[in-house]
């Protein structure tokens, strides 16, 4: 079952507030517990957002309105001017997680602007979507349109989400001529290019396109002299009344707002005495400027009508006010039950809601985005949080990374090195570390012991007790010693050492696990809508078939680890049974020799092999080449058969599709030792730290 549905629109004034209520009502009857969620509000304060206050409210959702959104407009155009686009969506992931905890399904509304860039617009709806992993509902505005130009826009938009990797599941054309519906969803169904999505059309309806008088006065801060019980009224256009009433009064049409100075008591009786009168249209109320309201004379007369209508006054003049009243959008405001109802009556008498429900509710999207899956490695890393011990902290971008998994409370940490240089260092830099320990290894009460237990170690090889003490002056060799008497969990280094540095230890002291006599590697590779699992990309240069089949079921392992679920392409030049050599050869036999270590170990896990990389991922060669295979198409951990096809290919795909490469994350280990590159980013550091804990973690519980 889907647990997300996100709600945005062509544009502003396009009735997305009533399409939402009725969604979140559909929602609520076929769900448990249903949250709403603005990842972008317009306002300083959630409770000054019209939609958080309007679904809070009818709903009874109950739900703190600090909880229903995460960003206001004006910090995330900040965070994005000032190019720190991954914090503002890692603020609106965290809230939405937050939120997503307590509730079954979690209903997201976009944000749309009065005259803001729909490039932005689109932009900012577009990528919170697909890292939130939400499905699409798109609201187009067709008043005012030709049916040409509301197709053009819906197809647009359609194309530009299909390019942004976002599944749109429905379109809903709002606000059509009575005439345009059926020709619009007609064309649409045979020209947009997202197949399967269900498609409607509602007709625009006054009662909803129109504001009351009452948001008029709320918005304009008017104060309301007569006809408060009259509120709700509907204000279809308005007149200026700065003429003779000869002139003025032809003017008069049903539901219009009269604005005019208020001194004007001349156009005030005239417009009560239309009220009064069967001749004339029902106007939907007058509006006073310029701060002048009548005099007492004027006030008594008024107030005999028993015919009455909502008398606003203004400071603002008689332009500038008309000004202000021509700008303002038709909401539904909170308390305006009516509106709500007819907004109601309206989707279900155009919508088929079972129809639409068991779509929305049917469609779990499978897209998992970079930041999605970052973001998922420091709250899985939390759940269980680990010890990591880091050699080189001395390195600024260690000491950064550290300062944000201690800010998160995701990992604890050690820091090995001259206690005095690093608190220098870090005061430097201006980080916060007080919850890491500092480590001097010459100087710590552990060294002795760990002198002791290398020359245990490693005496058959010719280890003297005073070369062990040298070898243990080593920051890498201390920190894979603290791993192995498990005073750590994990050791993360490589920033500023080579790879042998880091692994040669590891291969000394905490060795392989059972039934595995190498150590291998794989890189999760975060593509835009998914993440692949590639080994071996960097450890083992030309592994035999007993080797290639280990790294198969090692790196299918270290999938389940992260919730990926393996399915696992023994990739070659030549696909099933149509080629011959001796790669190929040795590629069918790792693929029988993993099928049986895996079914060996307890693993069900599909294995496919030998198979071309295009028929390991692509549905449609996949048919071509291995019909009714269980992994061709839909491959998601790729077995390289040799280091320089698989680093060359990890490389490749990371430059020309943009993709990101986390690794080599080392398997194998009896106990989690991680390399990083000496060109590595802090948040290279932040997801190996992560990804290092989370292993520790794994082990202890398979333990």
């Amino acid at each position: 079952m889907a647990n997300n549905l996100f709600i945005t629109a062509t544009e502003a004034r396009s009735g997305k507030s009533a399409v939402s209520l009725g969604i979140m009502e559909l929602l609520i009857r076929k769900v448990g517990r249903v949250g709403f969620f603005r990842p972008l509000i317009d306002a300083d304060d959630p409770e000054k957002d019209n939609d958080i206050q309007l679904f809070s409210t009818h709903f009874k959702l109950g739900i703190p309105f600090d909880r229903m959104f995460a960003c206001t407009l004006a910090k995330a155009s900040n965070l994005i001017g000032s190019g720190r686009q991954d914090d503002l969506l890692e603020e609106i992931f965290a809230a939405y997680k937050a939120l997503e905890k307590d509730h079954d399904f979690i209903l997201c509304e976009g944000i749309e602007l009065e005259g803001s860039s729909a490039s932005f617009e689109f932009d900012i709806n577009a990528r919170i979507a697909r890292n939130l992993g939400c499905p699409i509902l798109l609201v187009a505005n067709a008043r005012d349109k030709s049916m040409d130009e509301v197709i053009q826009s819906i197809n647009i938009y359609h194309k530009s989400f299909i390019q942004e990797g976002c599944e749109v599941i429905a379109t809903i054309v709002n606000r059509t001529r009575p005439d345009q519906g059926p020709e619009i969803l007609s064309r649409l169904a045979a020209q947009s290019p997202v197949p399967g999505q269900l498609l409607y059309a509602i007709p625009n309806d006054t009662q909803l396109g129109n504001p009351t008088v009452g948001e008029i006065a709320h918005i304009l801060g008017a104060e309301v002299l007569y006809g408060k019980d009259q509120l709700n009224r509907h204000v279809h256009g308005f007149t200026v009344a700065a003429m003779q009433l000869r002139n003025f009064l032809t003017r008069i049409e049903h539901g219009t707002l009269v604005i005019t100075p208020g001194d004007r008591s001349d156009v005030i009786v005239a417009c009560l005495s239309a009220v009064s009168s069967m001749a004339m249209p029902n106007i939907s109320g007058i509006m006073l400027t310029g701060g002048l309201t009548p005099e007492e004379p004027v006030s008594r007369l008024i107030e005999g009508f028993t015919t009455m209508v909502p008398i606003l006054a203004v400071k603002e003049d008689t332009f500038p006010s008309a000004v202000e009243v021509s700008r303002v959008h038709a909401g539904i405001a909170p308390d305006n039950e009516r509106k709500i109802t007819r907004a109601l009556e309206v989707f279900d008498t155009h919508i088929d809601s079972r129809k639409l429900a068991d779509k929305i509710i049917s469609t779990r999207t499978t897209v998992v985005t970079p930041k999605m899956f970052e973001y998922g490695l420091l709250q899985k890393a939390r759940k269980n949080k680990q010890h990591i011990v880091l050699p080189e902290a001395e390195d600024e971008r260690i000491l950064a990374a550290a300062e944000i998994l201690l800010r998160r409370d995701a990992v604890h940490l050690t820091l090995l090195g001259d206690e005095t240089r690093i608190q220098k260092k870090i005061s430097r830099l201006g980080l916060r570390l007080d919850k890491a320990d500092i480590l001097d290894i010459q100087t710590s009460h552990l060294f002795d012991d760990y002198v002791q237990t290398y020359h245990q170690l490693r005496k058959h090889r010719g280890i003297t007790l005073e070369t062990a003490g040298d070898v243990m002056s080593d920051a890498n060799f201390f920190g894979t010693m603290m791993v192995h008497k498990e005073d750590a969990d994990g050791m993360v280094s490589g920033a500023v050492h080579t790879t042998q540095d880091t692994i040669r230890p590891a291969f000394e002291i905490i060795r392989t696990r059972p039934g595995i006599s190498f150590v291998s590697s794989v890189f999760f590779m975060c593509l835009k809508d998914r993440v692949l699992v590639y080994g071996d990309c960097a450890i083992n240069p030309d592994p035999d078939a007993a080797l290639l089949a280990q790294i198969a079921v090692s790196s299918a392992r270290t999938a389940q680890t992260f919730d990926i679920a393996p399915r696992v392409a023994m990739l070659s030049y030549s696909t099933g049974l149509s080629g011959k050599g001796v790669d190929v050869d040795k590629v069918r036999e790792a693929t029988r020799l993993a099928r049986e270590l895996a079914a060996a170990q307890g693993l069900g896990i599909k294995i496919e092999g030998p198979i071309q990389y295009d028929a390991a991922i692509d549905p449609i060669v996949a048919g071509i080449k291995l019909p009714g295979s269980d992994v061709a198409g839909k491959a998601t951990v790729f077995i390289f058969p040799d280091l320089n096809t698989g680093n060359n290919t990890y490389k490749a795909v990371q430059r020309s599709a943009g993709a990101v490469a986390i690794g080599p994350v080392l398997q194998g280990l009896n106990k989690p030792v991680n390399d990083l590159s000496r060109g590595c980013t802090v948040a290279d550091v932040v997801n190996t730290i992560a990804i290092t804990a989370i292993q520790a973690a794994a082990e202890k519980e398979g333990s």
